[in-house]
C-alpha cells in the first residue's frame, strides 16, 4: 500500500476560507490524502484578523477528521509573500495540489490592488485548485 499524499488547503476564517477548506477535503477524502491548512499570518504579524486561535484550530483538524482525513494547522510564520509561503508549505509536505479560495472582484479591482490568487496561479509549481464561494 502506497503513503497518503498531501493537500495544501489556504484558509482564512471566511467564505472564501470555507470554500476552499470544503474543497480540500472533499478532495482529500476522495483521494486518501492528508491535508495541511495553512493559515499563515501576514507580514509577520501577531495581530491578524484571519489568524485563527487554537481553538478555531482544533475544530478545523476535527473537520476534517468527520470527513475521514487526517489534517494539521500550519501557522507558522513563514514571510512576507504569499507565494514563497504556499512554496515552502507545499514542499516541506510534498504536496501534490494547493487548494485556494478567490474572492469575486471588478475588473477594475483587480487592476488597482492586484491578486494573490493570480500570483499563486501563475508563480506556484505545483497544481493548484481555485474555487469560488457559491452566490
Amino acid at each position: 500500500m502506497t503513503s497518503p499524499t498531501t493537500i495544501v488547503i489556504g484558509y482564512v476564517p471566511s467564505p472564501v476560507g470555507e470554500a476552499a477548506l470544503e474543497a480540500g477535503l472533499a478532495e482529500a477524502a476522495a483521494r486518501g490524502d492528508d491535508v495541511v491548512i495553512l493559515n499563515s499570518p501576514r507580514r509577520r504579524s501577531t495581530v491578524d484578523a484571519e489568524l485563527i486561535d487554537e481553538k478555531a484550530s482544533d475544530e478545523l483538524v476535527a473537520r476534517a477528521a468527520a470527513a475521514g482525513v487526517t489534517a494539521r494547522v500550519d501557522q507558522s510564520d513563514h514571510g512576507d509573500d504569499i507565494v514563497e509561503t504556499f512554496a515552502e508549505v507545499a514542499a516541506a509536505a510534498s504536496a501534490r495540489l494547493v487548494v485556494i479560495g478567490m474572492r469575486r472582484r471588478s475588473p477594475v479591482g483587480k487592476l488597482v490592488t492586484g491578486s494573490d490568487a493570480q500570483r499563486l496561479l501563475l508563480d506556484l509549481d505545483v497544481p493548484i485548485l481555485a474555487v469560488k464561494t457559491a452566490r
